[in-house]
């Protein structure tokens, strides 16, 4: 059996697939700060014997809760000589430039716990000065006595030649073996000093609280006799081994929320959609990413914590390209010092939750909202829903200070936490030169399917389909993922210059140590398969854009074809090529995919009259139109290729799919819901 659990910050996720390809579901509350004890509650659930579990798949939230919460460990760094405020200077282009208030952000590692030693390479790797080591030996000491728990080491040039950073682990492992230690050389072999060090010190930072929790989850599953091969979600969109994850955990920042993106995409590649925009809501948060011809769009230009105002943290490991905001089912809904309405970043969370839950929430979220307007029932809750509660929490914040009925105020905080979600689709589609009609939306989350049909209308995409097992998708997601490294060399060299026997090499030396890697997560050669792409840019420019270029040997045609690549590429982004400037190489980037097996999707054909799938008929609270009656739907009873029109809603557990007047929906061979948003 092979089973994925997702833990998201008001619900943990559970999806199997058993020998005979049948695949089930189960969802629970998270439960902070003990996640694991969140995984082993949604195990006993779903009442698989857990026995039985041959591959269990882990997407967490961990490792980006405790760096925005900054419930990390007291970190020290280590750099050269002159380099100990690279994390405090950082870039100069902050979004907000004209900001005379402007504070930068906090580094993770305190000045004091900066510390400098002697050595020094030169940008082709050379050794200019040998590495001090007595003085590595006194800073050791130093952070001895200062309680330091985790040590990050960053040296200059190191991604070219890590000889320094070698030399330096050692050390720190034979005088202090108990504490852990992150070398910029193990992270990411790209250049950019800051980037590279703050990723360093991040990875440090969160290194003992993703062990000890790695090793809290795997002991639980011991206990319950599950003798399974362990693999934790990456941010790249693939996995790893437990043991690889206590080491690198900065590649599971976004671990959960990427695997819905690459789920909607292996979904698009069965239903034959190949340009998606997957949209999923949480209890927490939005996510959504563009996938353009099936491609996955992965980029090492990653940032916590930045908006219009703020520079935020680098992260310069490969990450899926995805647009988050703080609006989900728990997104609190306030009123500002100007007197706008708001909703979101802030959430109610599993603890207390809406005031819906009964469990000590008086803020109305936008789950209250959605319930008050009949698009959610009462009837489908885990509690006992005190609807006098959720209207007067409405009402008190809302519609008293707006002077309007409490349905009107419930529809202001859709309508607000609507527009958001809209503006994070404009960022990765429209603002990106992207045509939403040439788009098909994939919905999924507790949320997406209510908010997606109303959402697609309004930025003019003309399909939303909403998957099998919408609530649990990134889980799902999960069970369709290989195992995947990416490794990224920086080497700059100009293409009417580059030596191309030493490029091959170099592509030789990538692929050899990703199976060595392979082989230590115990996977065949056989099993392994390569994807190449260049960073290149014209000479003179600061950025890159990503070249997927070929495998094998290269010649001299070969750099032709990748040229004219760039050429096209460089248009298509930014509107101008320039055919005769010269172009140039910054990074070799090579990504490694483990290839295991995987369920196959079995089709869901439903029979029967559509009268057999109405619920009820209950009244829904709709803009410019009021009260409506509306039919309601159960989903697993539609049947295949019926035509249902709107208003109606479809109702699945943990789940609704809300249908406007003007758009339809069938249910295809898959159990798919495909909604016709009504957009010519």
């Amino acid at each position: 059996m092979r089973v994925a659990t997702d833990i998201g910050g008001t619900f943990t996720d559970l999806v199997y697939v058993d020998e005979k390809g049948h695949i089930g579901v189960s969802k629970s509350h998270t439960t902070p700060p003990y996640f694991e004890q969140g995984v082993i509650n949604v195990l006993e659930k779903s009442g698989i014997d857990q026995t039985s579990i041959k591959t269990f798949i882990h997407g967490t939230t961990v490792i980006i809760n405790a760096l925005t919460e900054r419930k990390g460990v007291k970190t020290g760094l280590i750099t050269t000589k002159g380099f100990r405020d690279v994390l405090e200077i950082g870039r100069g282009n902050r979004p907000d430039l004209f900001n005379v208030r402007y504070h930068k952000p906090a580094p993770f590692v305190c000045r004091y716990l900066r510390q400098e030693v002697e050595e020094r390479l030169n940008y082709k790797g050379e050794v200019l000065k040998p590495l001090n080591k007595e003085e590595v030996k006194e800073i050791i000491s130093f952070f001895k006595k200062e309680g330091v728990e985790a040590i990050g080491v960053s040296y200059l040039h190191s991604y070219v030649n890590p000889v320094h950073e070698q030399e330096t682990i050692d050390l720190i492992k034979e005088i202090w073996p108990e504490v852990f230690v992150t070398a910029s050389y193990e992270v990411t072999k790209e250049w950019r000093e800051y980037e590279r060090t703050n990723t360093t010190v991040l990875n440090a930072y969160v290194k003992p609280i993703a062990t000890s929790y790695v090793n809290k989850l795997h002991d639980k599953l011991i206990e319950k006799q599950t003798d399974s091969n362990n693999y934790i979600m990456q941010s790249n969109g693939g996995t790893t081994t437990f043991e690889q994850a206590k080491e690198l955990p900065i590649n599971m920042v976004e671990s959960g929320p990427v695997a819905g993106i690459y789920g909607a995409a292996v979904l698009g590649e069965i239903i034959g959609e190949k340009n998606i925009i997957a949209f999923d809501i949480g209890g927490t948060t939005a996510k959504c990413s563009l996938i353009e011809k099936g491609e996955v769009k992965v980029s090492t230009d990653y940032y916590i914590e930045r908006d219009n105002r703020h520079a935020g943290f680098p992260i310069k490991t490969p990450v899926v390209d995805i647009v988050e905001i703080g609006n989900g089912g728990g997104s609190i809904a306030w009123i500002d010092d100007a007197g706008s309405l708001k909703v979101g970043p802030h959430s109610a969370g599993a603890l207390p939750g809406p005031v819906a839950y009964g469990q000590g929430g008086i803020e109305p979220t936008t789950t209250d909202a959605n319930l008050l307007t009949g698009r959610l029932s009462p009837k489908n809750f885990d509690y006992e829903v005190d609807m006098e509660k959720v209207s007067e929490a409405i009402k008190a914040t809302i519609s008293n200070y707006f002077n309007i009925s409490v349905e009107d105020g419930a529809l202001g905080i859709i309508r607000i936490a609507n527009s958001n979600m809209l503006n994070a689709l404009k960022l990765i589609s429209i603002r990106k030169g992207y045509n939403p009609r040439e788009f098909t939306l994939v919905a999924f989350g507790g949320g997406g399917s209510m908010h997606a049909p109303a959402l697609a209308k309004e930025l003019g995409v003309k399909k939303v389909v909403v998957p099998l097992a919408s609530p649990v998708f990134s889980a799902w997601g999960m069970l369709m993922t290989d195992l995947r490294h990416d490794y990224i060399q920086t080497q700059i060299k100009r293409l009417s210059e580059v030596d191309i026997t030493s490029l091959n090499q170099t592509w030789d030396t990538l692929e050899n140590q990703a199976y060595n890697q392979f082989e230590q997560e115990a996977l065949q050669k056989e099993s392994v398969l390569f994807t190449r792409f260049l960073d290149m840019r014209y000479l003179g420019q600061e950025h890159t854009v990503k070249v997927p270029v070929p495998n094998g040997n290269w010649d001299e045609k070969t750099l032709e074809e990748i040229i004219g690549r760039f050429h096209q590429l460089h248009e298509k982004n930014y509107t101008f090529k320039l055919e005769q400037a010269d172009t140039e190489i910054v990074n070799l980037h090579l990504t490694a995919f483990g290839q295991v097996k995987k369920p196959t999707l079995e089709k869901n054909i439903v029979t029967g009259e559509l009268s057999s799938a109405l619920k009820e008929v209950r009244p829904v609270y709709f803009e410019q139109e009021g009260w409506v009656d509306t039919t309601i739907y159960d989903r697993e009873k539609i049947p295949t290729m019926q035509e249902i029109n709107g208003p109606a809603i479809v109702e699945e557990k943990a789940s609704v799919t809300v249908i406007y007047n003007g758009q339809s929906l069938q249910v295809d061979e898959y159990g798919n819901l495909i909604i016709d948003t009504g957009v010519e």
